[in-house]
This record gives structure tokens, C-alpha cells and sequence, in this order.
């Protein structure tokens, strides 16, 4: 140990309970929702649902606290909100108590728009009235008009748009500059998807949590049959039509290994995301029989079903038969899909409520967890 570590005696940490996640469209963010919706449930911490059937926080409306279920009452007394919304920090605050932790989670633009293009496929105009990725991306303006502004967030620069900015502002230096300046006034941490294990091992320091408060099982990934391959001609149109996403990503993508370098150091972080991977195998040897994920056609238990989107064929899981019971909660938490979780949640924090009808196969109910 170097003289100043010996100095200075580590302070022991106490896990953070008050977060907020801002969660992000095609970042892997619902990988993160379940790890939050997991955590919640082991500490018995009350998260900010959507309100009545909702199952996103009011999104793409700004967000307002009433979006929230039973806010009135509980007030700002929530510990976890994740599920989608669009920024809005003063309502935000009104929900989330002031000690909260905020943070959110970014993928590369070029990776993103192409997986945005496959999943909303059949509900962006900008994406349906097109060919394929690249026709789109080779005259974005014969596709993207302006009349279908708001059904085409997903088509342009969405993260700059779910951190509650205008997708459709002039890429002007001086107004991307205090853009990026209120983020980092806004939120502690953000991750960046296309590292995302090492990404939760700089959530796990941040937030002072263990190892398997961050394993995780990856949800909502889709076949890789239906990704589009992208020209170099789209790449480079990419980062000219999305250029306030492809600034705000660079800019973060860059403070995230800096942050990295300062608080962990890389050899120790090389260590920890081997840890992680370690344990994230061991469990899939224990919860799923195929020990990887299954398309939409093979997943057995149709309640464990991921929401189908567009032409992406979303990813499943298949759990061990003859689990005992405390494993196989465990087991199910872990591959439960975020509209299932969302709506479990819901049933148990608000019972006098009805349930939120999803549209689903069939609903996760609690007599399933036994």
C-alpha cells in the first residue's frame, strides 16, 4: 500500500437506499430496472410505480409527480424509482427524498439507432414508411417529418430526449455545453452500456452495494438474426443525424473511465467484472435450463414472456424444473421481464388496487412465487 493509503483508513460504507435511474430507451436499461426492482424487494423498499395501468412513469409526457401511484399519500417518501420517464428534475424531486442517488446509463448512438430501428419498426413513422436502417439513414428528412415529431423521438437522438432536452435542437455548441453541464448537476453516475459490466462494478462502488446486489441476467436482448448491418456510409450519418446523442455519449464515455481510474483503479476493476462474470455464470448454472437465453418461440413459461416489439425477436428464459422454493424465487426474479416485474410490484406494494392489466399470456400473481 502506497503511504497515503495508509493514512487514510477506509471508511466503511452503508449501502445507498434512495435512488433514482433514470432509465434510458435500447441501453440495456432493463437489465438495470430488474437489478433495482431485486434490490428493492430484498430490503423491502418502497418503489415510485406507475400510477393506475400505466407501466411507464408517464413517458413520453414530461414527467409529473402525479404519475406516480398513491403520491398524494406517500409523498416523498419513495426509495427507488427506475421505470421510464422523461426527465424533469423539479417533479422528480418532489417524489425522491433529498439524500437520493441519481444516475443513469448511455450506449453508443451508432448501435442504439439501429436497435431502436428494429424494435419500434412498426410504430415510428420515420421507420416504417423506410426500407431498412439504411435507406432511413440515407435521407433521414424524406422519413422524419415534422408533423410526426413526437411519434418519432425513437428516430432521433432519444437519450438526448428522455434527459427531457429537445431531440430536434440545433447541434450549437454553447447550448450542448450547459446541457451536458445540468446533467452532471443532476445525476452522480452515468454508465455507459456498451461496458456494461464494468459498469456495475462502478454502480456496486458507488452505491456500496455487494456483488449480487449487481449480478444480473441480461433482459430484453433480442436474436441477433434480426440486428441490421449497418454500412460505413450509416455510421457516419449516425453521428451527423444524431449528433446530440453522439456529443452527450462521447462526453459521458469519457467521464466514465475517468471516474473508473480515480475510484477503482482498472487491475482492480478487471478483478471485480471476472468476480462478477464468475458469478453471474454460476447462477445460470443453477436457474436456467438452457443456460442461455431462448427466442420468443422457446421460452416454456409463458409467463416469463418479454414483450415483443417491432420485428426484434426478444429473448427469453427457460428456469430448472424441481428448483427448491427459495432458489427458485431467486431464479425467477432474476429472468422476470420489466412489464411482469412492473406489474408484481405493483400487486404488492398497492393490494387494494386492481391490477395492472398488461396484455400479457398470463399474469405473474404471487401464488406463482410459491
Amino acid at each position: 500500500k502506497s503511504h497515503k493509503e495508509l493514512l487514510i483508513p477506509s471508511m466503511p460504507c452503508h449501502a445507498k437506499t434512495n435512488i433514482m435511474f433514470l432509465k434510458t430507451h435500447k441501453t440495456a436499461s432493463s437489465t438495470v430496472l430488474n437489478i433495482m426492482f431485486r434490490f428493492a424487494e430484498r430490503y423491502n423498499l418502497t418503489v415510485a410505480l406507475p400510477a393506475d395501468q400505466l407501466v411507464h412513469l408517464g413517458y413520453p409526457k414530461t414527467f409529473l409527480a402525479n404519475f406516480v401511484e398513491e403520491f398524494e399519500a406517500i409523498g416523498q417518501n419513495y426509495n427507488i424509482m427506475c421505470n421510464h420517464l422523461r426527465f424533469n428534475p423539479s417533479e422528480v424531486q418532489k417524489v425522491m427524498p433529498v439524500n437520493t442517488f441519481y444516475f443513469s446509463i448511455l450506449r453508443n448512438p451508432i448501435p442504439l439507432l439501429e436497435s431502436s430501428y428494429v424494435y419500434y419498426k412498426d410504430s415510428v413513422p420515420a421507420f416504417r414508411i423506410s426500407k431498412d436502417v439504411n435507406e432511413y439513414l440515407a435521407s433521414p428528412m424524406k422519413y422524419y417529418l415534422p408533423e410526426d415529431y413526437k411519434k418519432n423521438i425513437y428516430a432521433r437522438n432519444i437519450m438526448w430526449f428522455d434527459f427531457g432536452y429537445d431531440n430536434n435542437a440545433k447541434d450549437n455548441n454553447k447550448y450542448i455545453q450547459a446541457v451536458l453541464k445540468e446533467i452532471k448537476q443532476n445525476f452522480h453516475l452515468i454508465l455507459i452500456a456498451d461496458y456494461f459490466d464494468e459498469s456495475m462494478i462502478l454502480l456496486k462502488h458507488a452505491l456500496c452495494w455487494d456483488l449480487d446486489d449487481v449480478v444480473y441476467f441480461k433482459l430484453n436482448s433480442r436474436s441477433q438474426d434480426t440486428v441490421q448491418i449497418l454500412t460505413p456510409k450509416s455510421v457516419k450519418r449516425i453521428k451527423a443525424w444524431c449528433s446530440l446523442d453522439w456529443k452527450l455519449y462521447r462526453h459521458f464515455n469519457q467521464s466514465f473511465w475517468r471516474k473508473i481510474k480515480e475510484t477503482i483503479g482498472l487491475k482492480e476493476l478487471e478483478k471485480e467484472v471476472n468476480h462478477l462474470r464468475v458469478r453471474q455464470k454460476e447462477l445460470m448454472g443453477t436457474c436456467l435450463s438452457d443456460q442461455e437465453a431462448v427466442g420468443k418461440g422457446d421460452i416454456k413459461n409463458r409467463a416469463l414472456l418479454p414483450f415483443q416489439s417491432g420485428i426484434a425477436n426478444i429473448l427469453g428464459y427457460n428456469l430448472k424444473q424441481d428448483l427448491d422454493n427459495r432458489t427458485l424465487r431467486t431464479c425467477q426474479k432474476m429472468v422476470m421481464p420489466e412489464l411482469q416485474y412492473t406489474s408484481y410490484l405493483y400487486s404488492l406494494q398497492h393490494p387494494h388496487k386492481r391490477r395492472k392489466q398488461l396484455g400479457l399470456p398470463w399474469q405473474w400473481t404471487s401464488s406463482q412465487e410459491k
